[in-house]
C-alpha cells in the first residue's frame, strides 16, 4: 500500500481539498487497493474542524466528497508511515522539512512539481471567493493526475481485478 499525506496550513481548504480529489482519481483508476490518500496542517488552527464550506461545495460540485474530513496537525511519526508528503506551497514545505529533520525529507514534494506548468504553489483560497476555490480544484485535478501517472510508473500498479463477470 502506498501511502500520500497531502498537507497545507490548516488543512481545511487544500489539503482536504487534495485528498478528496485523488482518492476520486485513485478510485476512478481502480488502484484503491494500492494507494490510501490523508491530509493534515502544518499548524493547530483547526483540529477536529471540517473543511471550509466554501471548499467542501467546489468540490461536490465536481462530485467529490469532503466534508466527512477533519483536520488534524501534521506530526513527526506522519514521516514514518507516509511514503510521500506532498505540500501545497513552499512556506508549509520549509515547515515540513523542519519537522522532518535528518529522516523523511525524500518524502517531501510540492504538489506542483507534478505539474510545474502551473507554477510552484497551489494558492491558499481561504482569503478568496468561491472562483478562487474553483481554480485551486483545477490546479489540484490536473497536478493529481500527473502525480497519479508517475506512482504508476514507478510502482508498476496495476488495477485490481474485478471478481465479477
Amino acid at each position: 500500500m502506498i501511502r500520500i499525506l497531502f498537507v497545507c496550513m490548516g488543512n481545511i481548504c487544500r489539503s482536504p481539498s487534495a485528498q478528496g480529489v485523488f482518492e476520486r482519481l485513485v478510485a476512478d483508476a481502480g488502484l484503491s487497493h494500492a494507494i490510501v490518500a490523508d491530509s493534515a496542517g502544518t499548524t493547530d488552527y483547526h483540529i477536529g474542524d471540517g473543511p471550509d464550506a466554501r471548499a467542501v461545495r467546489a468540490a461536490q460540485k465536481r462530485g467529490v466528497d469532503i466534508a466527512h474530513q477533519r483536520a488534524r496537525k501534521a506530526q513527526p511519526e506522519d514521516f514514518l508511515d507516509f511514503d510521500l508528503i506532498v505540500a501545497m506551497d513552499r512556506g508549509n514545505l520549509r515547515n515540513l522539512s523542519h519537522m522532518a529533520g535528518t529522516r523523511g525529507r525524500d518524502r517531501l514534494r510540492l504538489m506542483l512539481d507534478f505539474a510545474p506548468h502551473l507554477g510552484e504553489d497551489v494558492p491558499d483560497p481561504y482569503y478568496g471567493g468561491a472562483e478562487d476555490f474553483e481554480h485551486v480544484l483545477d490546479l489540484l485535478e490536473e497536478s493529481g493526475k500527473a502525480l497519479l501517472m508517475d506512482l504508476i510508473a514507478r510502482h508498476e500498479l496495476s488495477p485490481a481485478q474485478s471478481s465479477s463477470g
